[in-house]
């Protein structure tokens, strides 16, 4: 009998560890919206987040945003001048 209650508990766990992993699974769409409906003081979306890309505020934040952002020069040392360069030659 100490077998058949082992292999109870066990399919039971199986069982249960299935369904906990099917519930992860349900719906990325419906998983995407839960997370932006927590609160910011439970660990969700701060009150200045950008807006998610694909909807119409997203392109309405993007016309806003894209005049303040200025391409930046790679800024470094000279490959030809650093001392590294010396020591392959």
């Amino acid at each position: 009998m100490p077998v058949a209650r082992r292999v109870a508990a066990l399919f039971g766990l199986v069982l249960m560890s299935c369904s906990l992993t099917g519930c992860g699974s349900i719906s990325s769409f419906l998983a995407a919206g839960m997370g932006d409906l927590i609160p910011a003081w439970a660990g969700g979306l701060p009150a200045d987040a950008p807006p998610r890309p694909g909807t119409p505020e997203y392109d309405a934040y993007v016309k806003k945003h894209a005049p303040q952002q200025q391409p930046t020069a790679m800024s470094g040392p000279d490959p030809a001048t650093s001392p590294s360069a010396d020591a392959i030659r």
